[in-house]
């Protein structure tokens, strides 16, 4: 896990958003505007991992890709290396590509099983148009054998690898240019419990060797506990809690953190035993139809009068955790 420092982030988001619009369903029905990202602020720091933890449907991949410009941002502002990178195009966007790669959560469907592995993690050199020294097979080669598979494998297709071994493609892949920063969109979440965190593992060492940056995008918190600098924790869309990933499990400010870390599993069963499970009642109200004031006091079990009717801004508390709760560290007394 890298250390936090406070230095100039490599990445700043602030006030990001995408709206999908109305659209007619139906017999005619007119749908509401979907707000799948909704005002987000966070900052990657150069060398750290931010992991990116919440629900299935709350923003996330959506978020990743907005930060990766594979979608255009509705409102906001994107800085990279010290550049508005919100709505760059063309020729600069193909650069900024060089920067930031992603490695995407399913590996069957991210990789064209029409193409060899050469041909798949030698992509981005013909795309950009880049030579690297002694040529483009020896490159891929050099990246086979980083990654954890053989380099005599180069002409094989990706329908002969495991779910593992295709991720390790994928990782390849998005590392060939050298970037700064990788999206990692739960790039284990479709693998085997024992081939996890060998992937993980695989990501920790790949930073430590190559100076990465990772966003780390997954909805398990047992995944991100291990690879994370910082974790900052999305709910319908928007950040609720921001913190250094010991202090955030150790003493979860929001309850929505509180409750994802109490379902999270623990491999020692007497302390499983032992530990509270927050039980969330309802489910996560509609993007299309968010409810007024604090996103989540529909579920929360410490809910008071205003958060059903002012909605709760994400502040600073102490150095290094922002919350988005009117009774942040279990202050709410009633309902």
């Amino acid at each position: 896990m890298t250390s936090t420092t406070l230095t100039e982030p490599l990445l700043s988001v602030r006030g990001l958003g995408k709206y999908f619009g109305a659209s007619r369903g139906l017999f005619r029905k007119t749908l509401p505007t979907i707000k799948a990202v909704n005002g987000v602020d966070l900052d990657v720091r150069a060398g750290e991992t931010l992991s990116l933890v919440g629900e299935s449907g709350c923003g996330k991949s959506t978020t990743g890709r907005l930060i990766a410009r594979l979608l255009d941002a509705s409102q906001g502002e994107i800085t990279f290396a010290g550049r508005d990178v919100t709505h760059t195009q063309g020729a600069e966007l193909r650069a900024l590509r060089r920067d930031i790669q992603m490695i995407f959560q399913d590996p069957y469907s991210s990789l064209n099983p029409r193409l060899t592995i050469g041909e798949i993690i030698g992509a981005p050199f013909a795309i950009q148009k880049v030579e690297p020294a002694g040529g483009v097979e020896r490159a891929v080669r050099d990246l086979m054998s980083r990654v954890g598979l053989n380099p005599d494998h180069f002409g094989r297709y990706p329908r002969e690898f495991s779910g593992g071994q295709r991720q390790r493609i994928g990782i390849a892949r998005a590392l060939a240019l050298k970037p700064k920063l990788v999206i990692c969109d739960e790039p284990v979440s479709a693998l085997d419990v024992s081939v996890q965190a060998q992937v993980v593992n695989l990501l920790m060492d790949l930073q430590g060797e190559f100076g990465l940056s990772y966003l780390f995008i997954a909805h398990d918190l047992a995944v991100v506990k291990h690879i994370s600098a910082r974790i900052a924790v999305m709910y319908l869309g928007q950040i609720m809690e921001t913190a250094p990933a010991e202090m955030l499990y150790s003493s979860p400010a929001h309850p929505y953190t509180r409750a994802l870390i109490s379902a999270a599993p623990i491999p020692d069963p007497d302390l499983a035993r032992e530990r509270k499970r927050i039980a969330l009642t309802g489910d996560v109200p509609s993007a299309g139809n968010p409810p007024a004031g604090c996103p989540f006091h529909t579920r929360c079990p410490s809910v008071q009068a205003r958060c059903r009717s002012e909605k709760p801004r994400l502040e600073t508390i102490g150095q290094e955790r922002s919350v988005a709760c009117h009774f942040p560290e279990g202050q709410a007394t009633g309902t």
